[in-house]
């Protein structure tokens, strides 16, 4: 009983003192992601709330849609908005079009009371997965939307930027002092840096030390936190313990040697993933933001970059209906749930430095759970095809090698398969039909780490139309009502 009270105390010590070193280095303008590719997300009024509860000061947006734009009028939240790739050759090639968006989504906001800041041109185009797709289009569409924000009026407002992955920069060596961009793409990136600090704008770049652990077995995982590292970098008279500082100064030595050292830089995206890999889970995710926001409340900067550093976590939310071409944890990257609570605690060393705040008013649907028939033989063999249907139209990446649900037995994994199919649908009974094979319960089959969710009801507007079984009766509903028609 003693140790666990002195553990208490130490740990409280601990976040006073994390607070304290928030407060004296002025740092509470962090920023978050919000992405909005789920099938039923939270109602944008409800998670701007939670951005303002949690402290966050800015947001950093994938798009324009209207209901989210609308929600942040007058929320006094600072406002990176995107233009999407699939735009860019739009926005490339017609300056009246350039100028249109402008007008719709950043200059009506405005005056409505959007805090727009930035204007973010599309996401990563330079990916090397991409193949080059949005090279030819990405600086025009820089360009123009530029020349429309001037137009607009609004030069000095509201800059461009363009998030780009860390891929666009790289070392010959492991030091950041032999950095520089992509030689397949130096010109072009020098072209994009010019214009930027020629236009007052700021380098956004994306940083993820997950990624590098993802795909490298080998990786140092001390080298990917914050507590330093038994192998450092020595880079000259700078000594690098982690790999945040190291990738950061790669990009600011490139910047340098190319005669723009100066040039404001944004770290777009940096998080952590919670679920879908043997490195993704909510103790890792824990401690590398808590270690990110830790490093940079010390106000110390990068040691070739000291000062502040500008920020936007990634992500606010899980989003379950990301691709999972890059790996199975893109859906997991929110340090809140589908339906908005906190998965760790997180000081953010701003308001909320008691922890996170979970999303206020979330409605549920009925306390209802669809499972595999406890009769139903293993050997059935309905079984594989109808759980493959199932993981194809839902989220089954929380199944797997050590993930969240890598405990359960073969019919835990069949019945978390069918509850999210199920869940995702709405509820609706055909959803549980699975060829006989599945019922509904009013018992939680959640165990340990593994939760089987329940849907949040959400406005008709953003929800989730069945498919697969749903489809087809609404097909044959349409059949009989054209046959009815036609025989009257």
């Amino acid at each position: 009983m003693g140790s666990r009270s002195g553990d208490g105390a130490a740990v409280a010590a601990v976040v006073l003192v994390c607070w304290l070193c928030f407060a004296a280095a002025g740092v509470g303008a962090i920023g978050a992601n919000w992405g909005t590719q789920a099938s039923h997300p939270l109602p944008p009024e409800t998670v701007v709330r939670m951005l303002k509860d949690n402290g966050f000061q800015k947001v950093k947006l994938f798009d324009a849609e209207e209901g989210t734009m609308n929600a942040l009028k007058k929320s006094g939240l600072e406002v990176m908005v995107g233009i999407p790739n699939d735009m860019l050759l739009t926005m490339a090639t017609s300056m009246k079009a350039a100028e249109k968006w402008v007008d719709t989504n950043v200059s009506s906001y405005l005056n409505d009371g959007v805090s727009i800041r930035y204007v973010a041109v599309g996401n990563e185009p330079f990916l090397e997965t991409y193949n080059g797709s949005f090279l030819q289009t990405t600086f025009p569409a820089i360009r123009n939307i530029q020349g429309a924000l001037i137009k607009a009026g609004l030069g000095n407002q509201v800059k461009v930027t363009c998030p780009l992955n860390a891929d666009v920069y790289t070392s010959s060596t492991s030091k950041p002092s032999d950095g520089d961009f992509r030689t397949d793409i130096h010109d072009l990136m020098l072209t994009i840096v010019k214009f930027l600090s020629d236009n007052g704008g700021a380098f956004t770049v994306n940083i993820y030390p997950f990624i590098s652990l993802y795909i490298d077995p080998n990786f140092p995982v001390d080298y990917a936190f914050f507590e330093g590292a038994s192998s450092p970098i020595v880079d000259g008279s700078f000594t690098y313990t982690n790999m945040f500082d190291a990738n950061h100064d790669t990009l600011i030595w490139a910047l340098k040697k190319n005669g723009f050292e100066n040039l404001p830089v944004i770290v777009g995206e940096i998080g952590w993933p919670t679920d879908g890999d043997r490195n993704a889970n909510a103790q890792l995710a824990q401690r590398f933001n808590q270690g990110f926001m830790t490093h940079i409340a010390s106000g110390r900067g990068t040691p070739m970059r000291p000062g502040p550093v500008d920020a936007y976590l990634f992500s606010l939310i899980d989003e379950d209906e990301k691709s999972i071409q890059p790996g199975n944890f893109e859906r997991h990257w929110g340090i809140f749930t589908y339906d908005g609570l906190p998965k760790y605690q997180l000081n953010l060393g701003t308001s909320n430095s008691g922890g996170l705040v979970r999303a206020r008013g979330v409605k549920y649907l009925e306390k209802k759970w669809c499972v595999l028939k406890p009769s139903v033989s293993l050997n059935d063999p309905k079984l594989a095809d109808n759980v493959g249907y199932a993981c194809s139209m839902a989220d089954c990446t929380s199944l797997g090698y050590k993930t969240s649900c890598g405990m359960l037995d073969t019919r835990g994994n069949i019945s978390y398969a069918f509850n999210n199919y199920f869940q995702k649908n709405d509820q609706d009974d055909v959803a549980c039909g699975f060829q006989n094979l599945a019922t509904t319960t009013g018992q939680d089959p959640s165990t340990g780490t593994c939760r089987f969710g329940i849907m949040i009801e959400v406005d008709s507007a953003f929800s989730w139309r069945l498919q697969g079984h749903g489809n087809n009766l609404l097909l044959i509903l349409l059949l009989v009502l054209l046959q009815l028609f036609l025989s009257s």
